[in-house]
């Protein structure tokens, strides 16, 4: 009986030479249950497969390369342009700074200095309109909560209800973009309020 066992007739011996050569394997079964589940490969399709499965991974790999490259590449971009602004913006400034050294190492009258350090202020002022950077109207005018950051109210019979009275500190804008509030005191006019 175990003679019969290594016997092979003829075509089981044709189908196992044709097995050597050409190896069947079994695909993994498909989770979705669809066509080609369980079906034999042969090896030549197989080797084919895991080609293209090497291909694929070492594309992804460069892509992925590519794409982490690209993304640190935009990153130093964005700051280099960052320091190149703020570059420029320092640059303008740099005469401002000069002209109050010099204040504070002249010597004359009050006066003198006082009317030295408006210069100065005003320099300033044109800069930051070269930067498009305006102050935000403030005294006398009505008070509005997306510019106006109301510190307190004063009792004022010379001024509208609701319009700013006292300006503490100004507030400033880039365009249409608010930079900081101007905080300011309200004028409460008990006149208006009664009626």
């Amino acid at each position: 009986m175990p003679e019969q066992e290594t016997e092979l007739t003829l075509s089981e011996e044709a189908a196992a030479a044709a097995a050597a050569e050409n190896p069947v394997l079994e695909m993994p079964a498909r989770a979705e249950g669809g066509p080609g589940e369980g079906e034999p490969v042969t090896r030549a399709e197989f080797d084919q497969l895991k080609a293209e499965r090497d291909q694929l991974l070492d594309r992804l790999a460069r892509l992925q390369a590519e794409f982490e490259n690209a993304r640190k590449r935009a990153e130093r971009e964005k700051i280099a342009n960052r320091d190149y602004a703020v570059g420029n913006v320092v640059e303008k400034f740099l005469p401002v700074l000069d002209h109050f050294e010099m204040a504070l190492k002249a010597e004359g009258t009050i006066e003198q200095l006082r009317s030295g350090v408006e210069l100065i202020v005003k320099q300033m002022e044109d800069v930051l309109r070269q930067l498009n950077v305006e102050a935000i109207p403030a005294v006398g005018t009505e008070f509005d909560p997306r510019c106006h950051e109301a510190l307190g109210a004063v009792e004022r019979h010379d001024l509208p209800d609701q319009h700013v009275a006292e300006e503490i500190r100004r507030g400033y804008k880039l365009r249409d973009r608010l930079l900081r509030p101007a905080l300011v005191r309200v004028a409460s006019n008990p006149k208006q309020t009664s009626e």
